[in-house]
């Protein structure tokens, strides 16, 4: 009987020799596509990695740069506090031009 199964399967061979070798060149095909899809894939994301990385170096001077006008806008900030201080201190111009005047006309009163 196995005689008889390998006469059969001799007969066949050459078919299933071709058959599976046609099987193989399209399923190699198709690998070589896929293969071919993943690098288009990962030149995207390598590309996209790059300018996720520029984005964050600008982002970090960004912030950088906020933290110090952050600074700076507390120093002006007090500047301003203490300037408007100081003016509630001092006379308005025509304020003293009135006193000024009323202090001539006491002093040429008491020559």
């Amino acid at each position: 009987m196995a005689e008889e199964i390998g006469k059969i399967l001799e007969k066949h061979n050459e078919n299933i020799k071709r058959h599976i070798d046609v099987l193989k060149e399209d399923f190699d095909s198709k690998i070589d596509l896929i293969i071919e899809r993943q690098d288009s894939h990962t030149e995207k994301l390598d590309s996209h990695t790059e300018k996720l990385d520029s984005h964050t170096e600008k982002l970090d001077l960004h912030t950088e740069m906020i933290g110090t006008m952050k600074v700076d806008i507390e120093i002006i900030k007090n500047d301003i506090e203490i300037i408007k201080n100081a003016l509630k201190k001092k006379v308005d111009f025509e304020e003293f031009e009135a006193l000024e005047k009323r202090v001539r006309i006491l002093e040429s009163k008491i020559k």
